[in-house]
């Protein structure tokens, strides 16, 4: 599949970046750490450019957020249709949203990039400001390009083992981070039945 995938982003370039960047962003699974890291292969190689690689793909994952937010946004009143117990918590994480999303926003973009769709969405539904929004947004992007592309661009030769190795480590925060949540929650729920 490798393989394959790198023949696609040397045929389709800056459009298959973009579109995937975008599409990422939505939850839509496309493997796009793999077309950027590609893209920065062919970019070591001068078949593509460097920086219209990088641009590529930050044009389209700011959009792809955009569109992700304005989504959240547009349903918002689904979250509101949720039980008793449910809003409670809702208002809770729409309050602390408010309060430290931004960084969330930040973090979200590359450290824990498989919950970002998922935040994207809940940004908007929440109710976060878009301007705040915004900025954590290409600010966590402009991160997660550079490592990508320039991952690929590094280490040109070693393709796969850069993959996996990215792959690996986004996949192992996001679970420490979701252990984390499950064990402070189990902590203060066991504290509160004592």
């Amino acid at each position: 599949m490798t393989g394959t995938l790198a023949d696609l982003v040397n045929q389709y370039g800056l459009s298959l970046i973009l579109a995937a960047t975008f599409l990422s962003c939505l939850a839509v699974p496309v493997p796009t750490s793999l077309i950027m890291i590609s893209a920065g292969a062919f970019s070591a190689g001068d078949d593509l450019n460097l920086w219209a690689c990088a641009a590529a793909a930050l044009v389209g994952a700011v959009l792809g957020d955009q569109a992700g937010y304005a989504l959240g946004r547009r349903f918002s009143g689904l979250l509101d249709r949720a039980g008793d117990r449910t809003a409670r918590t809702i208002d809770r994480a729409r309050a602390f949203t408010q309060r430290r999303g931004g960084p969330g926003v930040f973090l979200s973009r590359w450290l824990f990039s498989p919950l970002g769709p998922y935040v994207n969405y809940f940004a908007g539904g929440s109710g976060m400001a878009w301007a705040q929004f915004s900025v954590w947004s290409v600010l966590g992007e402009m991160v997660w390009v550079a490592v990508y592309v320039g991952a690929g661009y590094l280490f040109a030769d070693q393709l796969e083992a850069v993959a996996s190795i990215l792959s690996n480590l986004s996949g192992a925060a996001v679970g420490l981070l979701l252990s984390a949540a499950l064990g402070t929650w189990l902590w203060r729920h066991s504290a509160r039945s004592n």
